[in-house]
């Protein structure tokens, strides 16, 4: 029996959504897609449906009742989901989507497969060797896109059919466009063919999204037109510059020149791999799937990709001849190619690919967190046991952390962690008592050694991990206590410095590097950075009011003691200052609330 009824898990769904932008699916008890929609954050668009209130329509309720899966797909922006989403009505047609009839499409910018090619924007896309752009989710960023290049290049706009025999028998004559400035006159062989096909070329990479090249001119540009005094120049080049800065080329969703290309991604951990399906048909993604595979002999990732390849493609009917991985598959099909792209827009696709196995992956985690949470924290403990060889699991974790200015004010910190989370009741300050100076050594010696002192004196159990800030020094002194304290082989002890986040051994002269990602890693830092919020808050409030009380001692007649009373009662020097005498010698007595009186009523 599932450790869920079938009603829970659309809850444990909506609670492991990403809250990213992104697609979502609805699915029907017969697996059949109902409704497609998109999101700026999938976690709050998607939740908003089940949310009990009566603002929904009675066909959204109808709808939400008929709910028996989600599905989504994570894209990059809310752009890229405005336009993955038309693609996805358009192939399914879901009950409650409103039909595209018309089959309107989003624009698209071409550059015309023709002598001397044009440029124009275009709804209609023809496979005639043309090279086409975007789509574009307005037609107000697509023309924002083409004034720029016409302010920036000269083409021609004229539909001439400009041959070599046409412009070699003298049919045409230069328009008012050459005599503006914006055309170079091809028509009449006043540019070659070749020169042109640099402006060509150049566009091309504006609207491929490649602006590095011609930003990198245009600044050359606006130097040289300043250090020509041509001020006008210079500030027209830097607002096409500016222009050029801010604009975002084209979606990573859809690319015309894909077509029938399937797109798979992998991403693994110890016990399972999670492999990503795209399927590109006539230059858009029309369905995404991510399977989940159990490891079970420590399979290697190439082996895994291609028992995923071979039983999603099956599935999915897919006669694809190409396929986009991060690695190649460890056998090769015939008549198939394998693609591993390094840059472009195969590779973005890969990268789209690659996030939605992510987040595929992160959402399982959380459903196995909600389901089971001491399954997932066993994991994490488990895992800390294995990094770190510790003989038993860190259930119970303490880390210490000094602080001081100096050598005034020493105080240290002791936080713990119990089942890898932060256990605040038992988290402990300390005034360091036998050090004077800023010894830092030295305070942790006694810092350890007074607190599992207590312990054992309590007889009350000791953490299985012991964690210090810091590196050989501190975790020498720490061993130190807990040799006096006869506990040293009971209680595993590391340290971890700052400056790399090695962690070190005692007795071991080398640090060791454990993997940026690894939650083991993750949860020592969280331990050294809690204790030492903690310490410097308690050593914040200690130094601030040593100094107050340092200020009142300096009027004579007023000692710790009375110090320590009046701000105890007036909290700071300026409330003392706003006292009457009635309540000054209430609490410290009529002779030293006169001395206070006089004091502050002194000129400055």
């Amino acid at each position: 029996m599932s450790l869920i009824k079938e009603t829970d898990k659309l809850q444990l769904i909506l609670k492991s959504l990403p809250g990213k932008p992104g697609v979502y699916q609805f699915f029907d008890a017969e697996e059949n897609i109902i409704y497609i929609g998109k999101a700026i954050n999938l976690k709050k668009r998607v939740a908003s449906y089940f949310n009990r209130d009566n603002t929904q329509s009675g066909k959204v309720m109808v709808m939400v009742k008929r709910i028996h899966q989600i599905r989504h797909i994570v894209v990059e922006t809310e752009i890229d989901a405005l336009l993955l989403e038309n693609n996805l009505i358009k192939k399914y047609q879901p009950r409650y989507n409103v039909l595209l009839k018309d089959d309107k499409t989003f624009p698209w910018i071409c550059i015309k497969n023709e002598p001397f090619p044009r440029i124009f924007p275009t709804r209609n896309v023809i496979k005639d060797g043309s090279r086409y752009f975007g789509p574009y989710a307005s037609g107000r960023m697509m023309h924002t896109l083409l004034q720029l290049v016409r302010q920036l290049f000269q083409y021609r706009t004229c539909r001439l059919n400009l041959t070599d025999e046409n412009i070699n028998a003298g049919k045409f004559k230069v328009c008012l466009e050459y005599h503006l400035g914006n055309c170079l006159g091809p028509c009449e062989g006043k540019q070659s063919q070749e020169d042109y096909q640099q402006t060509i070329d150049q566009i091309t990479e504006i609207l491929k999204g490649n602006l590095n090249t011609v930003m990198q001119q245009l600044k050359l540009l606006m130097q040289q037109y300043a250090s020509e005094f041509a001020f006008e120049k210079a500030q027209m080049v830097k607002e096409k510059y500016d222009l050029l800065e801010k604009y975002q080329a084209k979606s990573t969703v859809v690319n015309p020149s894909l077509n029938n290309v399937d797109v798979f991604s992998i991403l693994t951990d110890d016990e399972s791999g999670y492999v990503n399906f795209l399927k590109v048909v006539n230059g858009a993604i029309v369905q995404s799937h991510t399977v989940e595979i159990k490891k079970r002999l420590e399979e290697q990732d190439a082996s895994l990709l291609e028992m995923a390849i071979t039983n999603i493609r099956e599935r999915f009917e897919s006669n694809a001849p190409e396929i986009i991985v991060p690695i190649k598959p460890t056998t090769t099909l015939p008549d198939l190619k394998y693609t591993i792209p390094q840059r472009g827009d195969k590779k973005k696709l890969l990268e789209l690919s690659e996030r939605n196995a992510k987040y595929y992956r992160l959402e399982k985690l959380k459903q196995k967190e909600l389901v089971d949470p001491r399954r997932h924290t066993l994991r994490i403990l488990e895992k800390m046991q294995k990094d770190l060889g510790l003989p038993h699991l860190p259930e119970h974790i303490e880390c210490f952390d000094n602080s001081n200015t100096q050598g005034s004010y020493p105080v240290a910190a002791m936080v713990v962690f119990r089942d890898a989370r932060p256990f605040k009741k038992e988290y402990r300050h300390y005034n360091i008592k036998t050090v004077t100076g800023p010894d830092d050594f030295a305070s942790m010696e006694e810092v350890v050694y007074r607190r599992y002192k207590r312990l054992i004196d309590e007889n009350q159990p000791l953490p299985q991990l012991v964690v210090v800030d810091g590196g050989k020094g501190q975790l020498s002194s720490a061993v130190n206590a807990l040799e006096k304290l006869q506990i040293r082989d009971k209680l595993p002890i590391i340290g971890i410095a700052k400056r790399l986040e090695e962690i070190y051994f005692p007795g071991d002269s080398i640090p060791i590097y454990i993997d940026k990602k690894s939650e083991t890693l993750k949860i020592i830092q969280h331990l050294r950075d809690e204790a030492h919020r903690f310490g410097i808050t308690h050593h914040r409030q200690k130094r601030q009011k040593g100094s107050l009380k340092s200020e009142l001692s300096d009027i004579k007649g007023i000692g710790e003691k009375t110090a320590t009373v009046l701000l105890k009662k007036f909290k700071s020097v300026q409330g003392i200052k706003e006292a009457t005498l009635e309540d000054l010698t209430a609490q410290v007595g009529a002779a030293r609330a006169g001395i206070l009186k006089a004091y502050f009523s002194q000129p400055l």
